[in-house]
């Protein structure tokens, strides 16, 4: 009589095929994150593992120049949403960003980089207001604002949030998201900066995200 044969062969080719399509779909989904945005060697900046789209949007610049979702096309953008009347995280932020401006090589801030501040506070923030602030921390920074509904749209789309807290009259404040959001040449959102920000890394991997374009 012939003796079966052991009980751990039996399985042995269905285990083999799993295995073998456990590392197929390895292979593909390493392919896939190795040509992401976040396969690029940054040192703070928190990169997705895809490109986000973000929807369409119309503000208006401090020197009134429309501001929409094609001005984010071309060149990396770095768009900071606060107010003008921000006792701490925004002057804080635009500090540190203005000390990664001036790190940058001259050709990336003339080409390939933009900063962007959007006023989440439109009631206070006019034109003239906000073209004082931002230039305060550096002429080339641009800065803009819209309605209400023009900004709950974009910040939503960004994946962003703002709420006034209520004050007397204009003694108000406004709650905002701290983080500064990275958008690539395509205008897709494809990362961000989190607090607290350092600009020495910050300025590295801009020069390393522009420098792959």
């Amino acid at each position: 009589m012939t003796a079966s044969p052991p009980r751990a062969r039996l399985g042995a080719t269905p285990l083999i095929v799993l295995a073998a399509i456990a590392v197929a779909i390895g292979f593909f989904l390493g392919s896939r994150l190795l040509s992401s945005p976040a396969s690029t060697a940054t040192k703070t900046a928190l990169m997705y593992p895809a490109p986000r789209t973000i929807a369409d949007f119309h503000l208006t610049q401090a020197n009134g120049l429309p501001l929409a979702a094609a001005d984010w096309r071309g060149h990396w953008t770095v768009a900071f949403f606060g107010f003008t009347h921000c006792p701490d995280i925004c002057p804080n932020t635009l500090a540190v960003f203005k000390q990664v401006w001036n790190t940058l090589d001259a050709d990336l801030r003339k080409d390939r980089v933009r900063f962007d501040f959007i006023s989440v506070d439109p009631q206070r923030d006019t034109p003239e207001q906000l073209g004082r602030y931002v230039s305060f921390f550096h002429p080339d920074f641009r800065a803009a604002t819209g309605s209400d509904e023009q900004l709950t749209a974009l910040t939503r789309s960004l994946g962003l949030i703002y709420a006034r807290t209520p004050g007397e009259g204009a003694d108000y404040s406004v709650d905002h998201s701290a983080s500064v959001v990275i958008i690539d040449p395509e205008g897709h959102l494809v990362g961000l900066f989190r607090p607290p920000f350092e600009a020495a890394p910050i300025a590295a991997d801009l020069a390393t995200l522009a420098g792959e374009r």
